[in-house]
């Protein structure tokens, strides 16, 4: 079993890595694909076959394997030129380095015009490995000169794998229901399977009811209460990096904006997972009230999903979930301000669904 075997699925890249480690490498890689898919996990046990010490390169432990990560919000020139200078030292144990740069779509226009140059002309020993979620804020001329290798979602098999692992003691329909919700991504699982996220997904689907079946319901109070769930989970992440940094030597500034960058990502990624799955109640409305009960996310709610998917809300479903993934996109695309787009998301949702009001029991 060679080191490919240490992330699931994923048979395309893992077919392009293991023919690079068996007809020769490239001198640079481009692993790209959605988060949480096994792209990081992947990019080390590249290393580890290149460099053939796999212990050491996990850990990352290696003297001939480098590991850049964006301090703050960007990786900067700086960071890129510290690497240009490591990259031209010969190996120091194996036969080649190995560089790997997680989050390459945060590099700055001078990063990557700095990085352009070694990726033209690296030394025969280097590897360059670009870890990137996103493609678009790449530059044409650094995907060019990459091998791309393409990371997908992951299968709810592989995800329902992962939530039995570590926690056995759910009910299969709880177990299935999470599975979905991951959306393929097992970052996502250890969010899921947390006592407190638990809570604030509770609270994400009594608002998501409440849009059609409350009477009283409130836009910007249901705004206010999602964005508080995000912030939460930002001042979690905050904790935990906090927590991380205390065993590490790093100047204050650095060490500040690490934690910053921590909360900050925590806090986008809790508000579109938050937007994903209220999508994903309206689309389950849709599919119990046409009888796919079978094809919902939400597994474990079917009774209450029973209950709402009224005929005459079809419509306003399936209305609802598009404004909900416009929201997403909008997000993902735009430097929105949350509580506004929120607010404003929730009044549209409202007007689609407020035909047969009922109290939620």
């Amino acid at each position: 079993m060679d080191a490919f075997e240490t992330f699931p699925e994923q048979p395309e890249a893992k077919r392009l890595l293991r023919a690079a480690i068996a007809e020769g490498t490239a001198h640079a890689y481009l692993f790209h694909g959605p988060p949480g898919v096994g792209k990081r996990a992947a990019a080390l046990a590249f290393a580890a076959e290149l460099i053939g010490e796999h212990d050491r390169v996990q850990r990352e432990a290696h003297p001939d394997v480098y590991v850049l990560r964006p301090v703050g919000e960007q990786i900067r020139i700086d960071d890129v030129r510290a690497l240009r200078r490591d990259l031209h030292m010969r190996p120091f144990e194996a036969a080649r380095r190995v560089y790997v740069v997680h989050s390459a779509e945060a590099m700055n226009e001078d990063a990557a015009d700095a990085l352009l140059k070694d990726l033209e002309e690296p030394p025969p020993y280097a590897v360059i490995v670009l870890v990137a979620d996103d493609l678009g804020p790449l530059p044409e001329t650094i995907r060019s000169r990459c091998q791309l290798v393409p990371f997908r979602r992951l299968s709810e098999r592989a995800v329902r794998e992962e939530i039995d692992a570590r926690a056995p003691g759910l009910t299969p329909e709880a177990a299935t229901a999470l599975a979905r919700v991951a959306a393929g991504r097992l970052d996502r699982v250890a969010r899921l399977l947390d006592a407190k996220a638990a809570v604030r997904r509770e609270t994400l689907l009594r608002i998501a009811r409440s849009v059609y079946a409350d009477p009283a319901f409130e836009p910007s109070d249901a705004a206010a209460r999602v964005l508080e769930a995000a912030r939460e989970r930002g001042a979690e992440a905050k904790e935990e990096a906090e927590a991380r940094l205390e065993t590490l030597d790093l100047p204050a500034r650095e060490a500040e904006q690490r934690v910053r960058r921590a909360q900050r990502g925590a806090e986008r990624e809790e508000l579109l997972a938050s937007l994903e799955e209220l999508a994903a109640w309206y689309r389950d409305l849709v599919a119990v009230a046409v009888g796919a009960d079978r094809a919902v996310l939400h597994y474990d709610r079917l009774a209450e999903l029973a209950e709402d998917a009224k005929t005459e809300r079809l419509v306003g479903a399936e209305n609802a979930c598009e404004l909900v993934r416009e929201t997403w996109r909008a997000f993902e695309e735009f430097n929105l301000a949350p509580a506004l787009a929120l607010e404003a998301l929730f009044v549209r949702l409202r007007r689609e669904l407020s035909g047969a009001v009922t109290a939620v029991t």
